[in-house]
């Protein structure tokens, strides 16, 4: 017996803008006898119109999607907002029908793709878990079985009598989560809701999933923005872009292939003459570069990397004493360093300049570096604002917690515990 799952075959989804179905009763009935009495594909939503004015009318959430999984696997989708994660979700868990293609699968479905879902506002979070029970195909008593761990892993005890209209969505995706996660599914698909949840209750989610997945056998697919989380639970990933399939296999090939694609990096700026370089008549730029000390330079940057800054610049003066700083900030406009160089006499010619960032200094998030020149150590000659941008990603080597890192810097300094008494004296 085969161990794939789920299966899935050139699978597409076309939406029409501004309208719902076809826009008129007599094709709306002619697209129903076509596919659910002659089973033949939706020639309307084929987007197969050469005109341009109609192509414009569609959208391809999904084109031509294939892939396999296998029992016991955990699949990481991964993608920019927009790129057909939740349109895929939704199809495998046979909520939206889709315009091509064929989905097998084999096994109950647990699906978590909203905050809350299946909850009655009106209803206790006691009594919603029973509803969400017996939607996802389980008895009373299997529910019963099951309800005092679901409660204590959701951590909300103290409103389990009360109306989930007054629960926070935190609470909301707390209860779902655990209901999904706890009543046995065979297949447990799960969309970016744990975003909404704490760091302390991503890490019980995440590790709940590697539990079922792992120990239990049983096959998930997650979609989440944290590459970190996506890393640790999956073993294999699926990259959309647009609505296709750029590329798919082992988790981090997947991911470093997204970030390297998406990143847009400013990691080096040169320029042949100084008529054409940025500056005055004072200070032309030559060059500007930031080169990672990595192993491996096709893998993204992290916050294990050392940086060095390394710049050339044209003085158009004799004996002038001239310095520089490198300002780095994040992109939310924090000014995370201020470096000066010494002040140093220089004549006309090339100056050169250089700096290294060590690693595991940086926090992991999106920078800029901008360049000042200096005269007399006050006097600015020039000042070039985010000449160069980078990307650090995350690395947790060994930390079971996937929540963001607090702080503008991340250090390595030297912190260790030891053992000072072998027992509690009584």
């Amino acid at each position: 017996m085969s161990d794939v799952v789920i299966e899935v075959e050139e699978l597409s989804k076309i939406y029409r803008l501004g309208s719902i179905g076809t826009g008129s009763l007599r094709q709306d009935l002619q697209r129903w006898w076509t596919t659910s009495v002659l089973k033949k594909n939706d020639l309307f939503f084929s987007g197969k119109d050469t005109n341009a004015a109609a192509q414009r009318q569609f959208l391809w959430a999904l084109q031509n999607i294939s892939f396999q999984v296998k029992q016991g696997e955990a699949l990481g989708i991964i993608g920019s907002n927009g790129s057909g994660k939740s349109t895929l979700l939704k199809i495998i868990s046979r909520i939206v029908r889709p315009t091509n293609g064929l989905v097998r699968g084999k096994g109950k479905v647990s699906s978590l793709l909203e905050v809350g879902t299946g909850f009655h506002q009106e209803l206790s979070g006691r009594e919603n878990i029973y509803i969400s029970g017996y939607i996802l195909g389980m008895s009373k008593n299997e529910i019963q079985k099951k309800f005092d761990e679901i409660v204590a892993f959701s951590g909300v005890e103290k409103f389990i009598d009360t109306p989930v209209k007054r629960y926070s969505s935190g609470m909301y995706v707390r209860l779902a989560f655990a209901v999904a996660a706890h009543l046995e599914p065979d297949i447990l698909i799960v969309d970016e809701v744990l975003a909404v949840g704490d760091a302390d209750f991503q890490k019980k989610c995440l590790g709940k999933m590697r539990e079922v997945s792992r120990a239990d056998g049983r096959t998930i697919l997650f979609v989440s923005h944290s590459m970190q989380a996506v890393k640790n639970l999956c073993d294999k990933a699926l990259w959309l872009n647009q609505g296709k399939m750029m590329a798919s296999g082992p988790v981090s090939h997947v991911v470093n292939s997204y970030l390297s694609g998406v990143q847009q990096l400013k990691l080096k700026q040169q320029w042949a003459t100084p008529d054409e370089a940025p500056g005055n008549d004072l200070v032309r730029l030559k060059s500007v570069e930031l080169i990672p000390q990595t192993a491996n330079p096709d893998e993204p940057l992290d916050i294990r990397a050392a940086l060095t800054v390394r710049f050339q610049f044209w003085n158009m003066s004799d004996d002038v004493l001239l310095s520089a700083g490198l300002h780095l900030f994040t992109y939310g406009g924090d000014c995370i360093f201020d470096v000066p160089a010494p002040a140093t006499t220089c004549d006309k010619g090339i100056v050169e300049g250089e700096c290294t960032i060590p690693g595991n200094f940086l926090n992991d998030g999106s920078y800029y570096i901008s360049l000042i020149i200096l005269r007399d150590t006050s006097v600015v000659l020039y000042h070039y604002e985010e000449c160069l941008s980078f990307e650090l990603e995350d690395y947790r080597e060994n930390i079971q917690w996937y929540g963001k890192w607090s702080g503008a810097v991340r250090p390595k300094l030297p912190f260790a515990l030891k053992q000072s008494k072998m027992a509690l004296q009584e």
